[in-house]
């Protein structure tokens, strides 16, 4: 009986996936499901998938080139995108895509130092050149959270350039952070612990500060690439002392950060005059519903919980799968990058269930009420790879349960994956910043 059930459910999906062959067609069902929603959020099943860089990268070319998106936003530190940005806006001097993504070098360099990054930034100049002088330019900005040092370096060479006083008082406050050199681990330790007192006082009377100033007074560009970095220091130094209290409370805190920071570009982008369609990359993690997985179960939320929440229909919710291939990822924390062998997915999974269609890349909308996407709502094993693999504890490192429909709009399966290809042949000498992903790896 439960295998004429599983039949029918395989035969249901077949029947109303879409069949990905290379074209320039693959997407048409996509773009029309997205129509003017004015938030694509596109996933990622790890963090080392050629494929998922590849797929979204030719899925944001369309809703730049169709549908008049102008900012991606990624899972990445502000101040390291935001020198992205300026490159594909033509705004500095960086002569090529690889030196624009130099900035990124702590643990997992690899997350955005890959060749399938450099060429969407890539294409993303070229495509910014082209416009006409009065088109706005497409941006390209981090919303996360680690880099609190950088950013705190960032505000003071802002405020020294146009404000002597101002940046002053800056230093007076982010002294705070001095007796934990650049180790920002050790600061949300000491607090946690109450063996120190906490700097929260004195990021949040910087922003305030910075706050009461008048956007575009001095240096509109500048003053709001600063602005950006004092409320990144604001929630950075909330994120690390909840980090050793619970894990509920450290992840909350990130993506409530995140999803604010997406509404505070979109009031940026229409202060000036833009129209603000924004493209997201994230992990499925932090872009899939977490009330339709194990994670809202614990009392966690997430980005597209959030932004589902607050933008309903002109959100679009879009994840991706495998079952099987290679993926680059490292053992351990700072560890060097390998290309790993990606087992075949658990047979209670939406990833095995997709792999018996014996299709070898699909799109499946699941806003549509059909046989396939009915089946699909029983809660299924999901396999989620940061940018650690562990596949001799899959199970319990890598699976999580969810409801498919629930998680997201539509998905994308591409059976059998390949790593991506990092820029570097080795993985950089690990600064004080905490890796991108601590301590989750998603």
């Amino acid at each position: 009986m439960v295998d004429a059930i599983i039949t029918n459910l395989v035969d249901a999906v077949r029947k109303s996936a879409s069949r990905l062959t290379g074209t320039a067609a693959d997407y048409d069902l996509l773009m029309n499901l997205i129509g003017d929603a004015r938030f694509v959020l596109i996933g990622e099943a790890s963090h080392g998938t050629h494929e998922f860089y590849e797929q979204r990268a030719e899925i944001t070319k369309r809703l730049i080139q169709e549908k008049g998106f102008t900012a991606v936003a990624v899972e990445a530190d502000w101040p390291d995108a935001y020198r992205v940005n300026r490159y594909v806006r033509g705004m500095i001097d960086d002569p090529t895509p690889a030196e624009a993504l130099a900035n990124f070098q702590r643990f997992p360099a690899w997350m955005w130092r890959n060749t399938d990054v450099l060429n969407f930034i890539t294409w993303l100049r070229e495509y910014n050149d082209a416009l006409p002088k009065n088109v706005n330019k497409v941006g390209f900005y981090g919303v996360d959270l680690y880099s609190m040092y950088a950013s705190i370096e960032a505000v003071l060479d802002y405020l020294d350039k146009v404000d002597l006083e101002a940046a002053q008082r800056a230093r007076s406050r982010y002294s705070c952070f001095e007796h934990f050199g650049e180790d920002a681990q050790t600061y949300g330790y000491a607090t946690s612990f109450g063996l120190t007192k906490s700097c929260e006082e004195e990021v949040v009377n910087q922003l305030r500060e910075l706050k009461r100033w008048k956007d575009g007074e001095v240096m509109p560009e500048e003053f709001f690439y600063a602005k950006q970095n004092a409320r990144l220091v604001k929630n950075a130094e909330a994120y690390y002392r909840s980090m050793f209290q619970q894990r509920v409370s450290s992840w909350n805190i990130r993506d409530r950060y995140m999803a604010e920071t997406l509404d505070w570009l979109v009031g940026y982008l229409e202060q000036q005059h833009k129209p603000a369609k924004i493209v997201v990359w994230e992990h499925n993690s932090h872009l899939g519903d977490a009330r339709a997985t194990d994670m809202g179960a614990a009392g966690e939320l997430n980005v597209g919980q959030l932004i589902r929440d607050r933008y309903g229909d002109d959100a679009v919710l879009i994840g991706f799968t495998t079952y099987t291939g290679t993926v680059t990822a490292a053992s351990n924390w700072g560890g060097t990058p390998e290309l790993k062998v990606v087992r075949p997915a658990l047979s209670e999974s939406y990833e095995a269930l997709f792999h018996q269609t014996g299709l070898s890349q699909f799109l499946l909308l699941l806003r549509n009420q059909n046989a396939a996407v009915a089946g699909l709502r029983e809660r299924r094993l999901e396999r989620a790879i940061g940018v650690i693999y562990l596949p001799e504890t899959e199970r319990i490192s890598h699976y999580f349960y969810a409801c498919l429909p629930d998680q997201f709009d539509a998905v994308i399966h591409i059976d059998d994956t390949k790593g991506v290809q990092p820029l570097d042949r080795t993985v950089q000498e690990e600064t004080h910043e905490l890796p991108e992903t601590f301590p989750f790896a998603v």
